[in-house]
């Protein structure tokens, strides 16, 4: 194990795109700031540990395991509107644009959504919060 002495405002670089900036020293307790790529995840060790045990239980689940749990969920209510309207839409040649490729037709219409941080966090998602002293 490594072990570095670091003052406040003080960083420590892991290869090229990890910092840890110690941002307050209080007593026995130090804040760090971690600023990482989003791709790699930073977890207390409590809640790591937490995650890798509960991980581990979901792969031990067996097909008959599932009786319970789908019983006690329904299907929510069916959605009509945008996604129906959207695969009956006219495009390409048939809207006035360029043809359609035959790839085109056939792929599904899907929605993407953006993973949002817990809120309170700033990994990388833009400028870090500052912290008083």
């Amino acid at each position: 194990m490594l072990v570095l002495s670091r003052q406040r405002d003080e960083t420590i670089m892991i290869g090229d795109e990890i910092e840890i900036t110690v941002v307050d020293i209080r007593g026995d307790k130090v804040r760090l700031g971690i600023n990482a790529p989003t791709r790699i995840a930073v977890h207390r060790k409590e809640v790591y540990e937490a995650i890798r045990v509960e991980n581990e239980q979901a792969a031990r689940i067996k097909g008959g395991d599932f009786g319970p749990i789908a019983a006690a969920i329904s299907p929510g209510p069916r959605k009509s509107g945008r996604a129906s309207e959207l695969a009956t839409r006219p495009t390409g040649a048939a809207a006035g644009g360029e043809p359609a490729r035959a790839a085109d037709a056939q792929a599904p219409i899907t929605r993407t959504t953006r993973a949002q941080a817990p809120s309170g966090t700033t990994r990388g998602t833009g400028p870090a919060k500052s912290v008083g002293r």
